[in-house]
């Protein structure tokens, strides 16, 4: 029970389902209430979709390319670990999802299913804690409900993202990424410390 709780904590963090909340009224902001809904439902679906398949085809890559794990943890541990800095340093997931935004008229996939719900980061993490090198088919399927579940808790935020905005303020949601992105840099420092670990007792 208690790893289930921390993997989903993890893919809270690394999801950050607050944080498209602002990318997405500014993505659907020219839209009226009943196609913004839609958008939401469908971001969430392709998003989880997305993952799903990295979840299926990231070790088949990973086997292909002859990557031994422990360059695996440390190499996926470095790509977290600088995701991370960018959403504590930098402007935060919101307001630089945001600024990918061209067309208001396509947004369903960029942004806000990708990056803002299927982000590099969580793409990453799906395939660091689907490994079959450490984790067994009953552990991945528990990963892939759990995932599940952040994106369903995404999309019912996206349906409710102007109350949520109300409450919480832009100011309060970047303050949470922020935080959600100090969460994901321990992980990943956690992730590169086993590898090296690993590596070197070999």
């Amino acid at each position: 029970m208690n790893e289930i709780i921390t993997t989903l904590l993890f893919l809270v963090a690394v999801i950050d389902p607050l944080g498209s909340v602002p990318v997405y009224l500014e993505a659907t902001k020219e839209l009226d209430l009943k196609f913004r809904k839609r958008v939401a439902i469908r971001a969430s679906v392709i998003a989880f979709f997305i993952l799903l398949l990295f979840i299926v085809i990231g070790q088949i890559v990973l086997d292909g390319m002859e990557v031994s794990l422990d360059a695996f943890q440390i190499s996926g541990g470095v790509i977290l670990f600088l995701f991370a800095l960018t959403m504590i340093f930098g402007d935060g997931k919101p307001e630089s999802e945001k600024h990918l935004i061209k067309d208001y008229k396509h947004v369903t996939i960029f942004p806000v299913a990708i990056p803002s719900i299927a982000s590099p980061g969580a793409i990453m993490a799906v395939v660091l804690m689907t490994d079959n090198n450490l984790y067994t088919i009953k552990q991945q399927a528990i990963t892939t409900i759990l995932v599940f579940i952040v994106i369903s808790i995404t999309c019912i935020l996206l349906l409710i993202a102007n109350r949520v905005k109300e409450r919480v303020g832009e100011y309060g949601i970047t303050v949470v990424s922020k935080i959600m992105g100090l969460i994901l840099a321990s992980y990943a420092v956690q992730s590169i410390l086993t590898g090296l670990r690993s590596f070197f007792v070999v």
